[in-house]
């Protein structure tokens, strides 16, 4: 693992939904593997910072931060108390103003 960025609160454990592990494997191998590393990358340190690509929603029924990386969207939960965990509730694929999550429109 690389040297925490300036000014890291820590790292983050990483855990999956029994639901993002199945949207996961309903993707293909590359844009897998671009997910997988977008979540290594920018939610493993101040994964409850808001950036460029990783924003806080307005309440909704799927999950209270997003991520970006291109199309591919990752759903998540922060917890900070008692340990940092981030929880990855779903992943979805954005297609203009149309979100896929699961093979099925949301």
């Amino acid at each position: 693992m690389t040297a925490p960025p300036a000014g890291s609160s820590g790292p983050f454990e990483i855990t999956f939904s029994y639901e993002a592990e199945s949207h996961l494997l309903g993707l293909s191998a590359r844009d897998r593997a671009t997910i997988l590393d977008a979540i290594e990358r920018r939610l493993s340190w101040q994964a409850n910072v808001e950036s460029r690509n990783r924003k806080r929603l307005r309440p909704n029924p799927i999950a209270p931060w997003e991520l970006r990386a291109g199309t591919l969207r990752v759903y998540f939960d922060v917890e900070v108390l008692p340990r940092k965990v981030v929880k990855v509730l779903a992943v979805g694929v954005k297609e203009r103003n149309r979100l896929w999550i699961g093979g099925e429109e949301v």
